[in-house]
């Protein structure tokens, strides 16, 4: 029998606006014994009707919502859900030449806490709830029946899931092993991946528009990419023809990746050059050496993954700012990226404006950047737009 989460008074005004998540503090009571991840049936404080939610009992986000209709939650239910978001992906692959994509965005594709990205063959989930983890076999069903030529590969190794009650969990759930390298396009550009052991589910794929429009401001400069990870932005310099390009990262992993992937793509490497070291600290020294650059790449990883660390973050994003408009020639221009969800746009506009002042730059914004079209934003659900950067004019 399936319990029944009863809100508050007044604490269904979000939900009825088809928000997905009720904190606990929004409970009144519950009726029946939910073990984690379980079904549950919300009902708002005089026992109407709202939804069906997960049930994370360790969790402040107590109940992600799954749906606001009474239908079972069960294999149909997810490949409704995935044919709802293929025709977006479909329609994207076709236009750039896409063989990776992200197919399922969590709660704006209505799934709370799945992820789906699609490499080539490849199909990797990441489930970062107790809902989806407890759903699992019913996502892999619908998978199978939507993409049945795809092998299926899960890489819940995130930090996240322990807020949740939940461990670490990677490998096969459909098909074979992935190989070390999955090879994949967009926008022309052929880029191996790490399903495996590569970050998040193997690459950036939110930041593939960024990186297509940053082409337009390559051609002919010497680029500084930082946090290059396995290439991405560098890959597309040398595709915008630009004349030389430093790709920065503190993985010797990932730069042999990177030498790779523009080596698969025929880019010329003598104006290439991979770079192993700590971005910060190498930022000072090519200060300290006279170093210029006419256009820097800034797109580190998350800085602030809770409220408590946003102020820590703040101060990072504004010193690793500061320093790179400081190396850039007059003109230049800095493409700045933040992913932390937390910090939204206006806070990161004006760390870079905090930035420009330090550094005694002038500054102005000519362009502006969000996460790429497989990763929709939900109207009912704004916290699904993270991905934000800046296109800065410095002089």
């Amino acid at each position: 029998m399936t319990a029944t989460v009863y809100l508050a008074k007044d604490r269904d005004k979000s939900i009825k606006r088809r928000h997905p998540w009720i904190f606990s503090r929004g409970i009144a009571r519950i009726e029946g014994k939910p073990a984690l991840g379980d079904t549950v049936t919300v009902c708002d404080h005089q026992g109407e009707f709202l939804g069906l939610g997960a049930y994370s009992p360790q969790s402040q986000i107590r109940v992600r919502m799954w749906c606001f209709e009474k239908t079972p939650i069960d294999s149909d239910f997810f490949l409704a859900r995935i044919r709802a978001a293929k025709p977006l992906r479909t329609m994207l692959a076709k236009r750039d030449g896409l063989t990776g994509y992200r197919l399922l965005a969590a709660e704006s594709d209505g799934v709370p806490g799945i992820t789906v990205d699609k490499y080539d063959n490849y199909l990797v989930c990441q489930l970062l709830s107790a809902g989806a983890d407890a759903q699992r076999d019913n996502l892999v069903t619908a998978l199978r029946t939507e993409f049945p030529e795809c092998h299926i590969y899960e890489r819940s190794d995130v930090a996240i899931r322990k807020k949740e009650g939940l461990k670490p969990r990677t490998g096969v759930l459909h098909g074979e092993e992935p190989p070390a390298s999955v090879i994949i396009e967009e926008n022309g550009v052929a880029i191996e991946v790490d399903i495996a052991n590569g970050h998040k589910t193997g690459f950036y794929l939110d930041q593939r528009d960024s990186r297509e429009q940053a082409v337009k401001y390559m051609d002919g400069k010497r680029v500084l990419n930082c946090f290059c990870y396995t290439g991405g932005f560098g890959l597309y310099a040398q595709k915008g023809n630009a004349n030389q390009v430093t790709n920065v990262d503190v993985s010797q992993p990932a730069l042999d990746k990177a030498k790779a992937n523009a080596a698969r793509n025929g880019f010329d490497l003598t104006r290439a050059e991979f770079v192993n070291a700590d971005v910060f600290k190498l930022l000072r020294t090519y200060r300290e050496q006279g170093e210029r650059f006419d256009v820097i790449v800034m797109d580190p990883p998350k800085f602030a993954e809770s409220k408590s660390q946003l102020t820590g973050a703040c101060r990072g994003y504004k010193d690793i700012n500061m320093l790179a408009m400081q190396l850039l020639n007059p003109g230049g221009v800095l493409l700045s990226y933040s992913c932390s969800g937390l910090m939204d746009a206006g806070l990161f506009q004006k760390i870079l404006a905090d930035a420009a002042l330090d550094a005694g730059k002038n500054v102005q914004f000519i362009e502006r950047f969000a996460q790429a079209a497989d990763h929709p934003t939900h109207s009912a659900y704004p916290e699904g737009f993270y991905l934000k950067g800046f296109a800065c004019l410095v002089q």
